[in-house]
């Protein structure tokens, strides 16, 4: 009997911790394709999910082969085209892990101190990029990378992604 009433408390814990999680999101999401940017056989998916107090939540997911590594790739907003050489940087993301393929970020302001809305998404000028490494050569090499707002849906052209500029 105690080890029913444990199992039943135990569920009821673990519902009401989702329904926690589930009730910090208004409900509106967007997603945007990231093509293969290198030779190296990855694309995603950005997710930005509204939060309920308005600000927004940022998930990155890679399509591509995983690590049995903690290695991590790291991740930038930023402001402007993917071909924009020395693309100013809006906001570092959390990076990606190589063994599950997926990074959350709970995006602050941004580098020129606005915060970006849900409704915002739709018109905003930047894109993403996520490298190989953090620095070194292999900074240079991007994985995947596209293009937010009125230039999402643009082509996208591998040999026309820029390196970003380390200005973080």
């Amino acid at each position: 009997m105690k080890k029913l009433l444990l199992l039943l408390s135990l569920a009821i814990c673990m519902g009401s911790c989702k329904d926690a999680d589930e009730n910090q999101y208004s409900g509106r999401s967007m997603e945007v394709d990231l093509f293969q940017a290198s030779t190296y056989a990855y694309k995603g998916k950005v997710e930005f999910r509204e939060l309920v107090d308005g600000n927004l939540e940022l998930v990155l997911r890679m399509d591509g082969a995983k690590s049995y590594t903690d290695d991590t790739f790291p991740a930038h907003l930023h402001f402007g085209s993917y071909n924009q050489a020395d693309a100013p940087i809006a906001q570092v993301l959390n990076p990606v892990s190589s063994s599950k393929l997926e990074s959350t970020t709970q995006l602050g302001p941004l580098s020129d101190g606005r915060n970006l809305k849900f409704d915002e998404l739709t018109t905003f000028d930047g894109h993403i990029k996520i490298h190989l490494a953090n620095e070194g050569p292999d900074y240079s090499v991007i994985l995947v990378a596209g293009n937010l707002g009125p230039k999402s849906k643009a082509d996208f052209d591998p040999n026309q992604v820029a390196v970003c500029g380390k200005t973080f």
